[in-house]
């Protein structure tokens, strides 16, 4: 079954580097992911394509195959040259061995379980907590768990806003509010804060909080630091349901970012590439006090 994912890949990764005149149009993620490259005067230079197969399952003639697509693009803008990478979760499905679907399986799908404020009283009582925050250390600790998992953590099945958490502890954020799960920011071996875990959460804790981990809003992109972060609503109805870290800078400055749920490296901030994007999309911008 490997055979036919990697055979699958090989009939695609040409699609991303060539004129989409030339070939028969069957893949919109490569049209999609030009298209968008195209608006920053990027383009693919190379690609290579990886398969694992997570579940199969075979009933008669049909089989269906649950697996990772691990895409690593070499991006070139004006003379740079930078690697991005991200992995995929599809969903296939074979006829004696003939492709007959092949979909994404949308991460942002799952709905998120705590969907609690932080009260501002709160965070005006507590005593202040100062700390240095090492975007250095941050940023290293995102590139190195990008794809994998951290066993000293907890893991979540939406798992991006616990990333960027375990990002900005590893820089030196000091957690507080345990054990008010509503309060605060933290992270104990069975329990947590929502703001720890929660994409619209920790956007409403970075807007309220006044001591510990706390963050400033900013009115666009280019003026993020390497470590600070960007939340999304992608369907632009006030509930935001992703978060990533800034881990580079593009040719023109703007934002390159690593995250998890749907695992990526150096991807462009605006996501005009994924899936989830809407043109309702909403962003902020948050840099880290400390």
């Amino acid at each position: 079954m490997l055979h036919l994912i990697q055979d699958l890949f090989e009939k695609r990764v040409n699609q991303f580097v060539s004129d989409k005149r030339t070939h028969k149009v069957f893949f919109p993620k490569a049209e999609k992911k030009q298209e968008a490259l195209a608006k920053r005067s990027a383009e693919i230079v190379k690609v290579k394509t990886a398969g694992r197969i997570i579940e199969m399952d075979k009933e008669e003639e049909f089989q269906t195959v649950k697996y990772h697509a691990h895409y690593q693009y070499l991006i070139k803008q004006k003379g740079i040259l930078y690697m991005e990478e991200e992995v995929e979760e599809r969903l296939a499905k074979f006829y004696k061995d003939a492709l007959v679907m092949d979909e994404e399986i949308n991460p942002y799908e799952h709905h998120e379980p705590y969907p609690v404020s932080t009260p501002p009283d709160l965070e005006d009582k507590e005593e202040r907590l100062s700390f240095q925050y090492n975007r250095l250390k941050a940023v290293q600790y995102a590139e190195r768990w990008w794809n994998s998992y951290n066993p000293a953590y907890k893991k979540f099945e939406v798992d991006c806003t616990n990333f960027i958490s375990q990002c900005l502890h590893t820089g030196g954020a000091p957690m507080r509010g345990y054990p008010n799960r509503g309060a605060g920011w933290w992270l104990q071996t069975s329990n947590w804060s929502y703001s720890w875990a929660v994409a619209n959460s920790l956007k409403i804790y970075f807007a309220n909080s006044k001591s510990g981990l706390s963050a400033r809003q900013v009115s666009s992109p280019d003026q993020l630091l390497l470590g600070d972060v960007i939340c999304y609503d992608f369907e632009g109805d006030g509930r935001f349901n992703h978060n990533t870290i800034v881990t580079g800078k593009d040719a023109n400055g703007m934002p390159l970012v690593n995250a998890h749920t749907y695992n990526s490296r150096m991807r462009y901030w605006a996501y005009e590439d994924s899936s989830a994007y809407t043109p309702k999309i909403k962003y902020k911008f948050y840099t880290i006090i400390g």
